[in-house]
């Protein structure tokens, strides 16, 4: 990628990221948005469509520089994985824009981003382990429903006041995720 676009993309996700921490994504204009990067209006339109593509953007590459990926699983474990601590803590840095954008009246393509690559991740696990507990149903409904889980988890705990610390909040969505019968064994 040519070195001004990065630049500029950059410079666009690190403006909008620092306004949404200070104020909802409704609230914002690309004018706001465009002045704290020290860019232009054309210049934004060249790279992004709206703010909320742009804030998925942000939000992805801010979990990347914070070296958090979602784990993929593909044996039992006895305990959440390192990755999955990595990945609750760059929500609990950034908790009160995850707040904003996964709340009611928040960023339906960040949500739709999310979705889709925890979806992607437990198809692949569940490829991978060869584990026949969802033998008849199609991936991408266990996906969505583990998809699904994962967030509603993610969300509560990010929600909650005071916010219980991230070990916490990984024992939750461990249990969330492997269910009472511990779908593994």
């Amino acid at each position: 990628m040519d070195v001004r676009v990065e630049r500029t993309r950059r410079a666009l996700q690190e403006a909008l990221f620092a306004l949404a921490r200070e104020r909802p994504l409704d609230e914002l204009t690309v004018a706001d948005i465009t002045l704290k990067a020290g860019v232009n209006r054309s210049s934004f339109y060249q790279h992004y469509a709206d703010k909320e593509t742009l804030l998925a953007d942000a939000l992805d590459a801010a979990a990347e520089q914070a070296g958090a990926s979602l784990p993929r699983i593909s044996e039992p474990l006895p305990g959440p994985p390192q990755a999955l601590f990595d990945y609750l803590h760059h929500f609990d840095a950034n908790a009160e824009v995850y707040r904003r954008v996964l709340g009611p009246h928040g960023s339906a393509i960040v949500m739709a981003r999310l979705r889709a690559r925890i979806e992607a991740i437990v198809r692949d696990g569940i490829t991978a382990s060869g584990a026949g507990v969802f033998e008849g149903m199609p991936l991408d409904v266990v996906g969505a429903g583990i998809a699904g889980s994962a967030l509603g988890v993610i969300q509560a705990w990010l929600e909650r006041d005071p916010r219980p610390p991230v070990e916490t909040a990984a024992e939750w969505l461990w249990r969330v995720l492997l269910g009472p019968g511990d779908a593994w064994r």
